[in-house]
C-alpha cells in the first residue's frame, strides 16, 4: 500500500488589498485544508461570497485537493481580507507553477487593486466634501 506524503517545503506569497494584507503559504497535502489566522475558512470568514472569493484560484485551477494553505490576515474589513487571500494565493500558486500566470491573469486575480480610502483635507469635512458655501 502506497503512502502519501506531504512535502515540509513551503511556499510562501503575499497579497493585499486597501490596507489589509494576507501572507499565504501552500504545501503539497493529499487534501485541501484552508486556515485563515488559526481558524478554518468557514468560520473565519461568514459569509459564503466571501469563502468562495478566497477559494476562487484553487478551484478555477482545478488544483482543489492538493494544497493545504495557511494564511495570516492583519488590516482592513472582511472583504478587503478575503481579496487580499485571493491575491496571496494566486501569486503562491505561480511560483508552484508558472504556467498557470496567464489563467489567472486572464481571470484578474493577480490585479493588485490599489484604490484606498482618500485622507481628509484640512478645511473639508471629509476628503473632497467642503462645508456648505454662504454668501453672507
Amino acid at each position: 500500500m502506497e503512502k502519501t506524503k506531504t512535502i515540509d517545503k513551503y511556499i510562501e506569497a503575499v497579497g493585499r488589498r486597501k490596507s489589509a494584507i494576507a501572507r499565504v503559504r501552500i504545501t503539497r497535502a493529499p487534501q485541501t485544508d484552508i486556515t485563515v489566522n488559526g481558524k478554518p475558512l468557514n468560520t473565519y470568514f461568514k459569509t459564503r461570497e466571501l469563502v468562495a472569493a478566497a477559494k476562487d484560484p484553487l478551484e478555477k485551477m482545478a488544483l482543489e485537493q492538493k494544497f493545504y494553505v495557511s494564511a495570516l490576515i492583519v488590516g482592513g474589513g472582511s472583504h478587503a481580507q478575503a481579496i487580499a487571500l485571493r491575491h496571496g494565493l494566486s501569486r503562491a500558486l505561480i511560483s508552484y507553477d508558472k504556467g498557470l500566470r496567464t489563467r489567472l491573469k486572464k481571470l484578474g486575480f493577480l490585479k493588485r487593486d490599489p484604490r484606498k480610502k482618500e485622507r481628509k483635507k484640512f478645511g473639508l469635512k471629509k476628503a473632497r466634501k467642503a462645508p456648505t458655501w454662504s454668501k453672507r
